[in-house]
């Protein structure tokens, strides 16, 4: 009687995971995590091997991925997932070592600076140790290096440096031969992220020119200016690679263009999603979620993935910015505003990005 009753449970369970779970890989992860957190399915577990202070507040975190991991392009980024009080938290962040590690040894590495009131960046630099597994998703983004040498110029800014030192580390070891300049932005010499690992390519690849400039050294802000730009040779023939704060970025694709640099030789990589001016008097509407059978109303520029999830609802979504288009979602009708260009779409079906689209009256969503 016993051992029916106990096959009587055991059925119920797998028919429960069986049917609460989209990912069939994933239906015995309940069991698995307990035993062996890197043989789950449900994302790919990557264990963390090391943790380095690279600053006051910004430190690399070393990560060997379960071998089914697809791996990366130079310069992409990555989603993490994270438990933090019982709940997941999904957060995108570059890749900071060239692909050739994780090629060559299974490891990658995240650069990650501390934000003031960041839950999960915060969480990871107090809470994080060694052994701990964590979740990485399938990497995105274009912010990729020329498919044949040319002449490029590098700009970051702070922690903008994380993706060009991938793109950097890359470059050097498939010897690019092409001019390479580096113009890094921070705030003090203590500041300097990935120090060694910079001289070290100044000191081995005779191609890379590297000038890093404290800005809060001095008295007066040494902000990036034109005898910055009128100091890189053959400027106006260089591939530009932009990352780090938005003003930063505004102001060196200013002074680009102002040197003749065309908009397909410029490319940028965000911290955040920019945003478009809209009319904040004329957003928001009643937001219908279909399949969730779950009706609400929202004011203002509120993102539709902001407004699912404050009906408690669970969308999949990745960078938040609208990179990785993880978050589309089909609209079957109503009008929203894409808050990255402020374009209005049309009212029938289409795809839309529920991180980056904003309501602008009554709108029904597949979800």
């Amino acid at each position: 009687m016993l051992s029916k009753l106990e096959n009587s449970t055991t059925l119920r369970w797998l028919g429960k995971q069986l049917f609460n779970r989209e990912d069939p890989a994933a239906f015995f992860d309940p069991l698995l995590a307990p035993l062996d957190p890197m043989l789950v399915r449900q994302y790919v577990p990557a264990r963390v091997e090391r943790i380095e202070a690279e600053t006051a507040d910004t430190k690399t975190f070393t990560l060997k991925p379960a071998a089914r991991w697809g791996g990366f392009r130079a310069g992409q980024h990555v989603t993490v997932s994270i438990d933090i009080d019982g709940r997941r938290h999904n957060r995108t962040f570059s890749l900071s070592c060239s692909p050739l590690r994780w090629q060559k040894e299974g490891l990658v590495t995240l650069t990650i600076k501390r934000l003031p009131g960041g839950l999960v960046t915060n969480w990871m630099h107090d809470h994080l140790e060694p052994g701990a597994v964590i979740g990485l998703g399938e990497t995105f983004g274009e912010f990729l290096i020329p498919g044949q040498p040319e002449p490029v110029l590098f700009i970051a800014g702070g922690s903008g440096i994380t993706p060009i030192l991938s793109q950097l580390e890359t470059m050097a070891a498939e010897q690019y031969h092409a001019p390479v300049t580096l113009l890094y932005f921070v705030r003090t010499q203590a500041d300097i992220i990935a120090a060694q690992r910079l001289h070290t390519l100044r000191q081995g690849w005779p191609a890379f020119s590297l000038s890093i400039l404290a800005t809060e050294t001095g008295a007066a802000p040494r902000f990036l200016n034109d005898d910055h730009l009128d100091a890189v040779p053959g400027l106006r023939a260089r591939r530009c690679y932009l990352c780090g704060p938005g003003g930063l970025m505004e102001l060196a694709t200013d002074l680009l263009h102002q040197r003749g640099i065309a908009d397909d030789h410029i490319h940028c990589t965000f911290f955040a999603a920019p945003k478009a001016a809209l009319a904040g008097d004329s957003l928001g509407g009643e937001v219908r979620f279909s399949r969730s059978d779950v009706t609400v109303t929202a004011e203002g520029e509120v993102s539709l993935l902001d407004i699912a999830e404050a009906a408690s609802l669970s969308p999949r979504y990745g960078c938040r910015m609208g990179i990785c288009h993880q978050c589309s979602c089909t609209k079957t009708s109503g009008t929203v505003i894409n808050r990255l260009t402020g374009k209005t779409s049309g009212p029938g079906e289409e795809k839309i990005q529920l991180c980056v689209s904003v309501p602008k009256g009554p709108v029904n969503l597949e979800l």
